[in-house]
Order: structure tokens, then sequence, then C-alpha cells
């Protein structure tokens, strides 16, 4: 069996609905707090399982520069909890890290490239995937960015929060100078899935198909939902005066994910047309 962790409160829980929901399809479900060791332990010492799929992190990229021990807790501290157990149970970890992971000088970046991140999140992805690394357990490390789909109570995305403001007729302020994919969850899912039945190892990049910049793809957006493009003008990320610095040529190359796995990912366009049809436009 798998166990799926995300990120809730920290906490693996689901709602009433979609309790219910899971249930339908014959999963047990049992909540857990990942950032306590002991629990840890004992949840996967009761269900033994093959693989554990670990979503949970905090990635409020500039919370995590004021909030750094809560940031550590959840990002690298509950890691090493799964490790702990999953060498017990002698399970398999699939863990989820971020191009943040790299300094956006010379994107796109393949899994070979060295890491050098530039934020406190970046940081502790980065001692997430180096505690794996060095853990001995059997490990995969899937690297991503830029989600953007459709789920129950799902948080506001990139793609959303514009639809949101334009279909308002709120004029938005996007960045031209952050380039890289964005991926559709349809995606990660089925690369998640192919790298668990293909029982791979190490880094995978899984992201959409084209590296453009955050601009061109509201442009894209508003083409694809018949949104007004002129209430977006174009800024830089400096003028956004964030407190976390973000890695700017930046995206993640997938031809190792191609070439392996047969994955062949969404460009923004084909991405953002299954987003429409998700959402009933």
């Amino acid at each position: 069996m798998t166990i799926f962790t995300r990120e809730s409160d920290f906490i693996l829980k689901l709602s009433s609905v979609e309790k219910e929901s899971f249930l339908d399809y014959g999963h047990e479900y049992t909540q857990l707090d990942i950032t306590d060791k002991e629990e840890v332990k004992k949840v996967l010492k009761f269900h033994s399982p093959d693989v554990i799929i670990n979503c949970a992190a905090f990635t409020d990229v500039d919370k995590c520069e004021t909030e750094r021990e809560l940031c550590w807790k959840l990002n690298v501290d509950a890691v090493k909890n799964l490790i702990i157990a999953a060498r017990l149970e002698d399970s398999k970890i699939v863990h989820y890290s971020t191009d943040y992971v790299f300094d956006g000088n010379k994107g796109p970046y393949t899994e070979e490239d060295k890491p050098n991140p530039i934020s406190f999140y970046g940081r502790s992805k980065l001692a997430s995937e180096n505690a794996l690394i060095s853990s001995g357990v059997n490990f995969v490390i899937i690297r991503t960015m830029v989600l953007i789909g459709m789920g129950k109570n799902v948080k506001p995305h990139f793609a959303l929060w514009i639809i949101n403001k334009l279909r308002n007729n709120e004029p938005i302020n996007i960045v031209d100078d952050q380039i890289g994919n964005t991926t559709m969850a349809d995606d990660l899912a089925y690369g998640t899935l192919k790298i668990v039945e293909k029982d791979c190892k190490g880094i995978y990049n899984i992201a959409g198909s084209d590296i453009i910049s955050r601009f061109e793809y509201a442009m894209i957006l508003c083409e694809v939902f018949k949104l007004n493009k002129n209430l977006i003008s174009p800024i830089k990320t400096s003028q956004l005066n964030q407190p976390a610095p973000r890695p700017l040529n930046s995206g993640l190359i997938i031809n190792k994910a191609a070439s392996e796995l047969g994955f062949q990912a969404m460009d923004s366009l084909e991405g953002l047309r299954l987003l429409k049809v998700q959402l009933g436009f």
C-alpha cells in the first residue's frame, strides 16, 4: 500500500467530503502528524507501506524567511521522521522538491546541475533532499514548480488568482523576469505514478514542457479564457519588494523523465485548455 502525505495545516487530514470520497475507492485513511516522530513510526508500522509519497511542505516562500524554525521543522525534520520510519519498515520514499533549490542564474536545470538556493525555503528543501540522499533508504526526489490544477478545497494557485482577478475586472501586475515551467497537477500525478511503477531511484524533474515568463503565461491564459489582457501590466520582481528572493532564470529540463518514463508533459496552452474544461467554463 501507499501512504500519501500532503500539506494541510501540516497534518495528514481530509475534509469529511474528501474522506468519504477517499474511502469510496476502498482506501484506508489514517490521520498523521508527520512532525511527531513516534506517531510517524507507529502509523508506518501499522500500515507497513511499500511506498510513501510525501507531498507535505511549508511552501509559503516569504513566510519561510520570517518563520524559519517552523519552516525547518516541517520541511526538514518531518522528512527525517519519515526516513527513520521508512528504514524500519523497508519502505520507499517519493519526495517532492522544487526548482527553488537553484539560484536561477543559469536555468533551465537538469537533475545533474548543482543546487545553490538563495532563499530559506530553497535551503530547507535542499536539506530535505540531502537527508534522503545520505539516508540509505530507497528514495526518489521529484522536482517540480508552479503547480496548476483543480481539486477539492484547492488553495488559489497562480492561474486561479489571475482568473479571479480579471473576471472581477481588477488590474494586476505580473512579473516578466521570472522564467520557468508551469506544471499541471495531472502531469505531476501521472509522472509520479510512472516513477512508482518502474521502481525508479534518484532525482527526476517533472514539469510542463515549455519554459516561459509568468507574464507570457498570463497572456496565454487570457486568450484561452477570453479575459481582458489589457488589465495586466508587466513588472520586475524587484518592484514587489518580497522578503524572499526568487530564482529568476529558472525552469526544469524534463528530458530524463521523457526518455526513461515515456513522460510527455502538457505545455502552457494545453494545460490551460484542460483547466478551462475542469473549471466548467
